[in-house]
């Protein structure tokens, strides 16, 4: 499976429990997460997707761990049932 399959399964499941999930880009900065998901009733988090299989680039742990440095909620998620638990 694609990770722009995973990614976009993220997307539909978050929409479809009335939350945001915003692709997150930052042109000239290397390794942010995918998305920014916003639930309707819970706290803001970060969600890289991968394919099965997938692994982090070294410039995405970074990112990952300056944001985990900040209290943020970084999840890295490979399957559609890693999503359907969250957002069933």
């Amino acid at each position: 499976m694609k990770e722009s399959t995973i990614e976009r399964h993220l997307r539909v499941q978050v929409e479809k429990h009335g939350g945001l999930c915003w692709k997150f880009t930052s042109p000239g900065l290397r390794g942010v997460p995918d998305r920014v998901v916003v639930p309707k009733d819970g706290q803001m988090f970060f969600v890289e997707t991968k394919a099965p299989g997938g692994v982090l680039s070294p410039a995405q742990k970074r990112r990952h761990a300056e944001l985990r440095a900040r209290k943020q909620t970084v999840e890295v998620w490979y399957t559609k049932e890693q999503i359907n638990f969250y957002f069933p």
